[in-house]
């Protein structure tokens, strides 16, 4: 009876996770959607100042685009079982998300070194709306960083295989979520001026 009740309850969590990941990534594209509206309005103010992405957003967006390739082929690699190559491709994942938070930070150095600052005296409109999205999107880098540990771990323990690899499923939408939403902000900060 036991052994019953929880396999219903396994299969009930299994149901509602891609259901409650999508009601969590709608609501973040809504508040980025939010974010993005302000500095388009802003963009009217006598006080908004034009300038260039940092050099280091670009080096970020390709970065984030590969990470998406590698968490794509990790999933592929699970589908067949190959143990090995998903490791591979999980921890090359990693790598590329923590080298991206390096190059999103190099990013802020450039700004800051340019005279661009997130708040205070000296600080303008535009940069403010930089630093205030660019740091909003990398906290969800992060917290799709930590959802990546998660996921190797458990890819080591051996939780997934070709016929139960949910977690890491779920893992690569969150990912390919923050990927398609960076590129939305490259974007949109590029053309946008």
């Amino acid at each position: 009876m036991k052994e019953t009740l929880d396999q219903e309850l396994k299969q009930a969590r299994r149901k509602s996770a891609k259901p409650m990941l999508w009601v969590s990534m709608i609501s973040m594209t809504m508040m980025f959607a939010g974010l993005t509206s302000a500095y388009v309005v802003s963009r009217k103010r006598s006080d908004w100042v034009s300038f260039d992405l940092p050099n280091a957003f670009y080096i970020s967006t390709v970065i984030i685009i590969v990470s998406s390739i590698t968490f794509l082929l990790a999933k592929n690699f699970i589908r067949k079982d190959n143990r090995q190559l998903t490791t591979l491709f999980l921890v090359l994942t990693l790598i590329l998300g923590v080298v991206f938070v390096f190059f999103q930070l190099e990013g802020f150095k450039e700004l800051f070194d340019s005279g661009l600052f997130f708040a205070g005296e000296y600080s303008t409109v535009k940069s403010s709306f930089i630093y205030g999205i660019t740091l909003a999107h990398l906290v969800h880098i992060i917290a799709g960083i930590i959802v990546l540990v998660i996921v190797i771990y458990n890819h080591l323990t051996k939780k997934y295989s070709s016929k139960n690899f949910l977690g890491l499923e779920l893992g690569a939408i969150f990912w390919h979520f923050v990927d398609i939403l960076w590129i939305y902000l490259f974007f949109f900060f590029y053309f946008i001026r």
